[in-house]
């Protein structure tokens, strides 16, 4: 399991081993008394039962060590708990875990601790997105180099650049809201999904325990039907990805020889153990590291997948570690994002000076397009290429190379040139999109 340094205490708790076992024990409580609702087992057993489903009764260690040669973790259980209840009403003993099957006992207890882990991660996406607002709207004007293929590009905002990480975030706070919608649903089918055990009462203890646990009750068991959890894999590997865009970009932004933001300073934060000087981008790093580990998850939920006839062989357990993981290292990653962009450190004049890099190349594009119309596109890009070449070979400045040529300043006077290398005057729409992109979030709301 991912340690503290990867997760956040919050989603460690959800899955730790204790809160696993107290989730089964809260399906074994909710199905005797969903039994006992529809006439299947006396109320008066349900009754015990339900009390003795309180996870302070059990010895966790023990239970974890007992899944060992039983195969899963729900044998042990039910065997604790059957003798738990056994030891007060001993007829009520015989009622534990009537009709279900070990499957069902595991995957709703997993199935009750994601609803848990979901909304944790929805509340932590809205909290970063609103931070990411904020900085954004803060920084609706600071200009910066964009860059593709790692070269300098055009001029952007860092407005804008921020900005387009909340439309993604926000999409991905739908697909979480989806997932807690439409996959947390309950697991009861008995031995081979059919509840044969009981009887013609199936049906209706299925929608009383649905109701109980307040579960939305699917079409039919989901034993070896594993798309459901699949696709909060594959939400939560799309979320880790786009926060380890976030990181990588910021954590270039702040190489020293870039210096155009930083982490938030705080004592003992970025340190090194030998470098006094060092300010490592410690939430950037909490981040990718998620990025590059969840994916392999993901792809082992997607193997897992395939399993055999109505229940799997070393498939199904294969999801125990590895879905909880992907959530632990998704939370960890969320939270590590949010307290860098919160406190973001962001060094306009940095950005400014590495603008001028280049000597005026970055605003070559602009020169062309003011060229086009008069000369032609393909003649406007052969012009400001060879300047470029000129420009950059003797590291003189672009505008100069331009303003000694006959045919640029034929076309454009001197005023359009130097309008041309401000940076403010090339940033198309930058700003309708930072303010379309953060429509969710009202100014007001910093």
């Amino acid at each position: 399991m991912p340690d503290s340094l990867f997760t956040t205490d919050a989603m460690r708790a959800i899955f730790s081993a204790r809160t696993r076992l107290a989730r089964m024990l809260e399906f074994e409580g909710a199905l005797a008394q969903a039994e006992a609702s529809v006439g299947v087992i006396p109320q008066s057993a349900a009754d015990v039962i339900e009390r003795q489903c309180d996870v302070a009764n059990f010895d966790v260690d023990a239970i974890g060590k007992g899944a060992r040669n039983a195969g899963n973790l729900a044998i042990p259980l039910v065997a604790a708990l059957t003798r738990s209840v056994a030891s007060v009403d001993t007829q009520a003993g015989g009622y534990v875990h009537w009709g279900a099957t070990s499957q069902d006992a595991i995957d709703t207890g997993l199935v009750l601790q994601l609803r848990d882990a979901l909304a944790l991660l929805d509340a932590d996406l809205a909290r970063l997105a609103h931070a990411l607002a904020a900085k954004a709207r803060q920084h609706a004007t600071t200009v910066l180099a964009g860059r593709t293929w790692l070269q300098q590009a055009l001029p952007i905002t860092l407005g804008v650049k921020l900005a387009a990480i909340v439309s993604a975030l926000d999409r991905h706070r739908d697909r979480v809201a989806a997932q807690r919608s439409g996959a947390l649903v309950l697991q009861f089918g008995g031995a081979a999904g059919t509840l044969a055990s009981l009887h013609d009462k199936g049906l209706a203890v299925t929608d009383a325990l649905g109701r109980r646990l307040r579960l939305a009750v699917p079409d039919m068991p989901w034993h070896t039907e594993r798309d459901r959890l699949c696709d909060i894999a594959a939400t939560l590997g799309m979320l880790t990805a786009t926060l380890g865009k976030l990181a990588r970009d910021l954590a270039l932004l702040a190489q020293t020889e870039v210096g155009e933001a930083g982490e938030p300073a705080a004592p003992g934060r970025g340190g090194s153990s030998t470098m006094p000087q060092k300010r490592n981008p410690v939430g950037a790093s909490i981040a990718l590291a998620a990025a590059v580990r969840v994916p392999g998850l993901v792809a082992t939920m997607l193997s897992a997948a395939v399993q055999e006839h109505e229940r799997g062989l070393g498939n199904w357990p294969a999801e125990w570690e590895t879905l909880p993981q992907i959530v632990m290292l998704t939370a960890g990653a969320l939270d590590a994002m949010t307290d860098v962009a919160a406190g973001l450190d962001v060094h306009g004049e940095r950005m400014r000076a590495n603008l001028d890099l280049t000597h005026g190349l970055i605003f070559a594009e602009a020169v062309q397009m003011a060229l086009a119309p008069a000369i032609g596109r393909d003649a406007a890009h052969s012009l400001v290429a060879s300047a470029c070449r000129r420009a950059s070979a003797g590291q003189v400045h672009l505008r100069d190379i331009l303003e000694a040529d006959r045919r640029v300043s034929e076309t454009l006077d001197r005023d359009t040139i130097e309008k041309l290398f401000d940076p403010a005057g090339y940033l198309g729409e930058a700003q309708a999109y930072m303010e379309r992109a953060l429509a969710r979030y009202p100014a007001q709301s910093r």
